[in-house]
């Protein structure tokens, strides 16, 4: 039987994860990025590739185009939807990293320039086809799907852990608090900007900031419509971020072994995307580390008769390793379908 071509990916946006979703993607057999839009300098978006990855070596500047074993790829000096020409390069998908262009009419833009499907790194601001969170609704996706997102590196981590815990027991209501690491709209010095808080340092605050994973939980998981509450502090790290949830269960008999053992045995059906850890680990130990959900089974706590609280780690590689997990869920939708 021959080899199915790999997957042609077209990236808006190089920045950290649409750096990780290529460094990914060139160690990988099935996918190969043919197309790159970003207006930075192309030596220097080659310099910050080389200088996060384990094997710089592996990635080459040619020209216009960054090169490795398995592919190159075209850069274009472009950074609006509206601009770039996705059909030149005959692309079967295009990830928009930017994190900005989060409306349904920018997401139209790539499609009507060839682009057969786009799917945002983070969450929509308005209605789209579907929100896919490999490990919980990959069965859902349908060949017509055209505008989509993977949620984000935070919904994904809450929405895994919420789905295995729902499984085992009864949860009534909750609240989440990521505690992130600072981000890239962010100023590195008090500098006014839309908001209050986010006008101040992040290298030298802890700011306190709303998270719009409460208003899109119902859309994955319909069964947590309406009961989490959920917010995030940034804080001046620049990688590594925990999860602390709060969940108000039925049973009040519920101990914190029986939640730790429950993340334990899910693990068989969560491969590659949660993991559990034993030891006493801090943020900078979960650099690097591709899951999207680090259960710290030390950090779960019961307050009172029926609450747990519970700490969890991620970080984003684990979130550019789901983009490209989507992108194959697709790819084998339409190999099936055809």
């Amino acid at each position: 039987m021959a080899q199915s071509k790999p997957t042609r990916v077209g990236i808006m946006g190089f920045g950290q994860t649409g750096r990780q979703i290529y460094d990914l993607a060139s160690r990988s057999d099935d996918v190969e990025v043919v197309a790159i839009a970003d207006i930075g300098k192309p030596d220097i978006l080659h310099y910050l590739l080389c200088s996060e990855v384990k094997e710089p070596q592996r990635h080459e500047l040619q020209g216009n185009f960054l090169v490795n074993s398995k592919f190159k790829a075209r850069m274009m000096p472009i950074d609006r939807p509206a601009e770039m020409p996705w059909d030149m390069f005959g692309v079967d998908i295009v990830i928009d990293s930017t994190g900005k262009y989060r409306e349904r009419k920018f997401m139209e833009d790539h499609l009507g320039n060839g682009a057969p499907r786009v799917l945002l790194r983070t969450l929509p601001s308005d209605h789209i086809d579907r929100i896919v969170i490999p490990g919980i609704n990959s069965s859902a996706i349908e060949a017509s799907d055209r505008m989509l997102s993977a949620g984000s590196a935070t919904t994904t981590a809450l929405c895994l852990l919420l789905n295995i815990l729902s499984k085992d027991f009864a949860i009534e209501c909750g609240s989440m608090t990521t505690i992130h690491a600072y981000t890239s709209d962010q100023a590195l010095q008090d500098y006014a900007g839309s908001d209050y808080r986010r006008s101040r340092s992040a290298a030298k605050n802890i700011i306190p900031n709303s998270h719009e994973a409460g208003l899109w939980l119902g859309r994955i998981l319909p069964q947590f419509e309406g009961k989490l509450l959920t917010s995030a502090l940034n804080v001046p790290i620049h990688e590594g971020c925990l999860l602390d949830v709060n969940l108000v269960l039925e049973d009040d008999q519920v101990g914190v072994e029986d939640i730790n053992q429950a993340m334990r045995n899910s693990l068989g059906d969560y491969t590659g995307i949660v993991d559990v850890v034993e030891d006493p680990i801090v943020s900078s130990d979960v650099i690097g580390n591709p899951h999207s959900l680090l259960f710290d089974t030390k950090g779960t706590i019961k307050a009172g008769k029926n609450i747990v609280k519970t700490l969890s780690w991620y970080e984003n590689l684990g979130h550019a390793a789901r983009l490209l997990d989507v992108v194959r869920l697709y790819a084998k939708l339409d190999g099936g379908a055809s």
